[in-house]
């Protein structure tokens, strides 16, 4: 790739939260260094241990130790794949930012496109999976999430969209001024606005190992997507209630009626019925109210998002 003398000073982070990937970590370093060696600018790896069990933050620190270029970043304990990636952020020093999950089912060789994408004059560069090499499982429960995220959000959700994602330092720094507790990443860039783009990438089968989101973990992180970019939820609450409301002003109507008419006698199966889908559907909204009232008092904590307990190379 011919790059022009500007090109050239350019500097680059390479972000990758890291769980339980003891396996992966030389590989990756690997793949990222051969995929960045013919574009010719300076760059950095910045790997972030989320709290994993098993010797993923010993991999990362021989890493270090074997290659300048790889920084290392410890959390004190497991606080998830989207604290992690703020962590990394923080720490990243380059002008540019590619964001990428460790398993490698994204390919490295992908960041020169998403240079020449932000070359362009774009500030953020999404990817879009080409033919996913999910488990059936994993693929059903991706496919349930999107569809329930679209339909519950208020905005549109790509179901392939990718986790490689390049942008610039300038939406980085507007990234981190935002302290939300719940740090869907693809979604706040979305929101930051700034000019972006996508490009197709083939999505590859995980290098080793199994993925860390179980199905649980699927729905914990719908819900809280859900009910982190919308307030959809606690409008149809209000919708439900309305419906109920009408429903119940026709039974009454239709029961007053029936009684002048031919002396009908409400049973107490339709009365027990009733009662049951009303309180069904209060018990569902406060449900949802307690959801978004549980975010705010969690937010209220101010507590940091993350706590670095090593940092290596820095």
């Amino acid at each position: 790739m011919n790059i022009s003398t500007h090109k050239k000073s350019l500097t680059l982070s390479i972000v990758s939260p890291v769980y339980e990937a003891v396996a992966i970590v030389p590989h990756l370093v690997m793949k990222i260094k051969e995929a960045m060696q013919p574009i010719g600018i300076k760059f950095e790896i910045v790997l972030v241990d989320d709290g994993s069990q098993d010797n993923s933050w010993g991999a990362i620190a021989s890493a270090c130790a074997s290659h300048a270029e790889v920084r290392g970043v410890k959390l004190s304990r497991n606080f998830g794949q989207h604290y992690a990636i703020t962590a990394g952020l923080e720490k990243a020093k380059g002008d540019v930012v590619v964001l990428m999950d460790c398993d490698l089912q994204d390919d490295p060789e992908y960041i020169s496109a998403l240079l020449d994408k932000y070359y362009e004059g774009n500030e953020i560069v999404f990817t879009k999976r080409m033919k996913r090499k999910h488990t059936a499982i994993k693929s059903l429960a991706s496919k349930l999430f999107n569809l329930c995220f679209t339909f519950l959000s208020d905005g549109r959700y790509d179901i392939d969209s990718g986790s490689l994602t390049l942008f610039s330092s300038r939406v980085k720094n507007e990234f981190l001024k935002l302290k939300e507790k719940d740090r869907l990443y693809i979604q706040i860039l979305k929101w930051l606005g700034f000019r972006s783009t996508t490009i197709e990438v083939d999505h590859r089968r995980r290098f080793s190992g199994e993925t860390s989101y179980s199905f649980v973990k699927l729905f914990s992180l719908a819900v809280q997507g859900w009910t982190s970019h919308s307030t959809k939820l606690l409008r149809m609450s209000i919708y439900s209630g309305a419906f109920l409301a009408i429903v119940a002003l026709i039974a009454a109507i239709y029961i007053i009626i029936m009684k002048f008419i031919n002396n009908y006698q409400a049973g107490w199966a339709s009365i027990i019925v009733v009662i049951l889908f009303s309180t069904g559907i209060i018990q569902f909204s406060l449900g949802i109210l307690g959801i978004y009232i549980g975010k705010t008092f969690e937010q209220s904590k101010n507590r940091p998002l993350y706590i670095i307990e090593e940092i290596v190379n820095e």
